[in-house]
């Protein structure tokens, strides 16, 4: 074993550093079970105060020859060095996912500033006030014969690749129809841009979410309680870092709580898919889609999947090797260690994905899906948010259960948010790509070798 070996080994110190240590002779057996027995102790002790430590490693082997050092406080000031380095090294890294966090949760400047352009024309510009569809094809908004897809988002530009990408794959674009959803603040800019910039042959709905009926405060309560209750803004708004224990908190889990305290999780347009069969209630079956996918393949054949009477057409998400997406099981989503938990579920049941899902809304309408999804979320506001980490997919992952029939996973391709390392062909293969994770496409923070996909 070489000096330099020895050195940098934890578990490798002996008494005293003479001129064996210094190459002079050749009992390296001994010297490792001399440095173990040192450094055994020096591991357990306090480091003693005032010690002063050397500016680098190289500056620590000179001071060793030079003052001949004692094993002892060699050992202490090693150790000092290495817990001040990987205090250094976890506080970048910690600093590093907080800035990644505020960039995915912030809106970039042009997008804001698009958004708003495009609002200020719905004010001055009676075009972009049209009528969306024009009122002779309003009877399709409720033809089953044609292809539904939902869209529910407040990014306009996401919303407009979307579109455009369906389009673009669709091999009968004369049967698309999308009904496009957002919030009340971007509906006249999400209203302005389909009417100023028509997609070819197909139909588009704008609508707010103010102007569904049904979206009262008495059919959503649970979600009226976790936008308004103080304690939940507070959590999902607030400051990240205090109460958290950093020094005891590794990295990859600390971006997982992060991840988990997204604002958008408090957003009933991220809770919105759950209402479908109420806001639509003259539709058979749709396609949802998130706004951070890409469609590379025609869709049509979605509606004919038989679904074998099951309400939710999606992917699991437990068949693949990656750890970020496709080795999922309820045991990732849930906190086991709560009784309710514990009692009515299975830790490996497998997961699967929102973001691309064919539902059929004639079965949906016999099920209790909206209730049972009701009834825990509340569950878990009374718990404290403690029995699930991530908003909307773990209570769908309970109320959806029994009702999910699994689709081909070539349909659906997700992690292009999170791994920098996602193979370019399997993108290319895929019906739809998904950029769920942090880095979105329109962020700079997104992949540049993913991001020409979405471009």
């Amino acid at each position: 074993m070489s000096s330099h070996l020895v050195l940098l080994c934890p578990d490798c110190f002996g008494r005293r550093f003479g001129p064996r240590f210094l190459g002079r002779v050749d009992d390296s057996g001994k010297l490792v079970r001399d440095f173990y027995k040192i450094f055994n102790q020096v591991i357990t002790e306090e480091i003693p105060d005032g010690l002063k430590l050397p500016d680098s490693f190289s500056q620590l082997v000179a001071e060793l020859k030079n003052n001949q050092y004692d094993a002892k406080t060699f050992a202490f000031s090693l150790r000092a060095m290495m817990e001040k380095l990987e205090r250094e090294i976890r506080e970048s890294k910690v600093s590093e996912l907080m800035n990644r966090h505020f960039a995915a949760s912030s809106i970039p400047k042009g997008i804001h500033c698009f958004s708003l352009r495009l609002t200020d024309e719905y004010s001055s510009n009676a075009y972009a006030r049209r009528q969306l569809p024009s009122p002779e094809l309003l009877p399709v908004l409720s033809n089953n014969s044609y292809h539904h897809f939902v869209l529910s988002t407040d990014n306009i530009l996401a919303a407009s690749v979307v579109v455009t990408s369906v389009v673009r794959s669709s091999l009968e674009p004369e049967k698309v129809v999308f009904h496009v959803i957002t919030d009340k603040k971007t509906y006249a800019g999400m209203h302005s841009w389909f009417a100023l910039n028509p997609v070819a042959s197909i139909i588009v709905e704008v609508k707010g979410i103010h102007q569904f009926d049904w979206l009262t405060r008495e059919n959503v309560p649970v979600l009226e309680a976790i936008e308004r209750h103080h304690d939940f803004r507070n959590y999902y708004h607030g400051n990240h870092i205090a109460g958290a224990n950093l020094s005891n908190t590794a990295p990859q889990s600390f971006a997982s709580k992060l991840q988990a305290r997204s604002p958008k999780y408090i957003s009933l347009l991220n809770h919105l898919r759950i209402y479908l069969p109420e806001l639509f209630p003259d539709l058979d079956k749709v396609v949802f889609l998130d706004d951070d996918v890409v469609i590379q393949r025609d869709l049509s054949p979605l509606w004919e999947i038989d679904l074998q009477g099951k309400v939710n057409g999606a992917i699991e998400t437990c068949k693949g090797e990656d750890e970020w997406v496709m080795s999922k099981y309820f045991k990732n989503y849930f906190n086991f260690s709560h009784p309710l938990i514990a009692k009515h579920l299975d830790p490996d049941e497998c997961a699967w994905a929102y973001g691309m899902n064919i539902f059929d809304l004639r079965a949906w309408r016999k099920t209790n899906i909206r209730e049972t999804y009701h009834f825990w979320l509340k569950e878990n506001l009374k718990s404290n948010l403690t029995m699930w980490k991530l908003g909307t997919l773990p209570p769908a992952l309970i109320a959806f259960k029994g009702h999910v029939h699994p689709i081909d996973p070539s349909w659906h391709m997700l992690g292009l948010g999170y791994q920098r390392k996602t193979n370019i062909e399997n993108v290319k293969r895929a019906a739809v790509i998904h950029y769920n994770g942090q880095s979105k496409p329109w962020l700079e923070i997104g992949f540049d070798h993913l991001r020409p996909f979405w471009t």
